[in-house]
């Protein structure tokens, strides 16, 4: 007894002390160079773990890293099967031993499907902290899934999986609701950060977003969260290839609920893409292209986080 009330006090001291993790996403095309780099800055800011917010290849055409270091020139049917393990070899285990956590991008449903995705990425999928939470929730469920959250120091987060316009579909909606209203109760969890590959509805970056109303439906689910707990809600996504903060603060939802705290981060490798005409007058502290970098999340002893961005 006294030993377990001896590690119960050293791991709530922990949580309490500030403490960083890393995020970005879209590292198709050049992240075997960009990747390593990434997890070398990573690594120098002690981060606990690094968040990938998906698509790791390109599939619709052979990834000018892989093509460019080929000895052999791919064939379409031996890139598809070395896309995946290269991108395990060289832009995953860059940082061993700092945990790797995956979300599922669109480009991942191009040629594989998501059992293929399941299989390929058990091993990170199955990391004991998600499987610990998912049997924690609900001790009968052993299905391995593309969406999953854990909670570390405080925090929730929660990956999300709508990398393909069906998939918020009636399992995963049932799934979130009741992770959020979970932690609308617990006292041990102080803030709420959902990651996806592509940013919900309604966004100033909705020319390149989820635009389903199964997004509105989170969105609002994030909102009324937010209002009931008076907790800290952030929303992370990556699918258009520049950083964008304060998303969400569009004359939309200023109208329609209200402003959730969100960043578009797909900075990990991807060709870059134009910003959108929402951006026009914002500074490049806001909006910024052509750039490869991610985010620290810093996260304080009340669970508040403040996101830096390093190139």
């Amino acid at each position: 007894m006294r030993k377990i009330l001896v590690l119960f006090f050293l791991a709530s001291s922990a949580s309490a002390q500030p403490w960083r993790f890393g995020v970005a996403g879209d590292s198709r095309n050049c992240g075997d160079v960009v990747m390593p780099s990434i997890a070398a800055g990573v690594k120098s800011h002690n981060a606990v773990f690094y968040w990938h917010l998906g698509d790791f290849r390109a599939f619709h055409k052979i990834d000018e890293d892989m093509e460019h270091a080929a000895t052999t020139p791919y064939t379409i049917l031996s890139y598809f099967s070395a896309a995946w393990p290269d991108f395990i070899r060289n832009q995953i285990n860059p940082f061993s031993p700092t945990p790797v956590f995956l979300g599922i991008g669109n480009h991942e449903t191009i040629i594989k499907n998501r059992g293929d995705y399941v299989a390929q990425f058990a091993e990170w999928l199955t990391r004991p902290e998600i499987v610990q939470q998912r049997l924690a929730d609900d001790s009968n469920d052993h299905t391995v899934r593309t969406y999953y959250h854990w909670v570390q120091g405080g925090i929730d987060f929660i990956t999300m999986d709508n990398a393909s316009m069906d998939t918020f579909d009636n399992a995963q909606m049932a799934w979130v609701k009741r992770v959020l209203d979970h932690d609308a109760n617990d006292s041990r969890v102080k803030t709420v950060v959902v990651g996806m590959h592509a940013a919900l509805p309604h966004s100033l970056g909705c020319d390149h977003s989820m635009n389903e109303y199964s997004g509105n439906v989170v969105y609002h689910a994030l909102l009324d969260f937010r209002e009931k707990s008076k907790k800290n809600v952030y929303v992370l996504a990556s699918h258009s290839h520049f950083i964008f903060r304060d998303v969400y603060d569009s004359a939309y939802w200023r109208s329609h609920g209200g402003v959730l705290p969100g960043i578009i981060i797909g900075t990990a490798g991807a060709i870059r893409y134009r910003l959108p005409d929402t951006t026009a007058g914002f500074p490049p502290e806001r909006a910024k292209t052509d750039v490869y970098g991610y985010l620290i999340g810093n996260v304080d002893a009340g669970g508040a986080i403040t996101f830096d961005f390093h190139q």
